[in-house]
């Protein structure tokens, strides 16, 4: 074995075998007790693919697919636009570009369940505090407090928090543009939104496909915030999958059919994926 095979191995193995310790071992734990009827504690029996069948049986975990699904499909869309239109600004001739960059940065290295506290503080104080001294009655309670409006509160918060490291992303794709299309298109006289349409967003395609085939994923598993705001409430309006998972699989002795529903949604978070980097992708190639 050559030496540069040494110590690509050397480096490499170490790395392997955690993966494999911490993230395939675990997860082929979870697909046998998803086949079980353990509680998470003493003894269980073996009872087939009964959990699975009754997945689609349970209405509290319909709906909470189908509120995942809502709010992911909602907030993917409302941070890509969010973060394009900030990329395009930043990546523009302004002054102190590089300081905004820095700023707009900073909620991405915050933590969820930091965020999701202070929002809760200021949905649940601030801005009805705000509210009944201009005497708006919209803004009066608490957006959490309603099961209409919580879900909306949530989505500010995860949005807040995430439009910046995708807005770094498309700043990395502006920044790949020759300014030779943009005086090539100037001298045919093409409007700012034709430079955009035309030139600027199939040029970030690819950038585009990482933000949201990530948005996608991170806002499916979407926890911390969740926890911070509502605990899932009110009346389990914003229960997310990630935490039925956990409060029903952890302290609701229903460790086996989450663990169903775990792998359910592990299988689903990869086909979702793989169907947005195969749509994708093929626009990119048609560019």
């Amino acid at each position: 074995m050559k030496s540069k095979d040494k110590i690509f191995m050397t480096m490499s193995l170490p790395i392997i075998i955690i993966f494999f310790c911490f993230h395939t071992i675990p997860l082929f734990c979870g697909f046998f007790y998803s086949l079980t009827n353990s509680k998470g504690f003493g003894t269980y029996d073996f009872i087939g693919f009964k959990n699975y069948l009754k997945l689609f049986q349970n209405a509290q975990v319909m709906n909470a697919y189908m509120f995942t699904f809502k709010f992911a499909v909602i907030t993917t869309l409302l941070v890509n636009v969010i973060s394009i239109i900030l990329a395009l600004g930043l990546n523009s001739k302004i002054h102190f570009k590089g300081a905004l960059r820095g700023l707009y940065f900073v909620p991405n290295i915050l933590g969820g369940l930091i965020v999701g506290y202070i929002f809760n503080f200021l949905f649940t104080f601030v801005i009805p505090a705000v509210g009944n001294g201009l005497g708006w009655d919209s803004l009066s309670t608490s957006l959490l407090g309603k099961p209409e409006t919580a879900w909306i509160g949530i989505v500010v918060c995860v949005a807040w928090q995430s439009i910046a490291f995708n807005t770094i992303i498309y700043i990395s794709g502006l920044q790949t543009i020759p300014e030779d299309v943009y005086e090539a298109s100037a001298i045919d006289g093409a409007s700012g939104w034709n430079n955009f349409w035309k030139i600027t967003f199939p040029l970030i395609a690819p950038f585009f496909t990482i933000n949201m085939v990530l948005c996608m994923r991170n806002f499916l598993m979407v926890f911390d915030q969740i926890m911070s705001l509502t605990s899932g409430g009110p009346a389990e309006s914003t229960t997310s999958i990630s935490m039925l998972i956990y409060k029903n699989g952890l302290t609701g002795n229903q460790f086996g059919l989450q663990s169903a529903n775990s792998v359910i949604y592990f299988i689903l978070i990869v086909a979702i994926s793989a169907f947005q980097l195969k749509v994708l992708n093929k626009r990119e190639v048609q560019l």
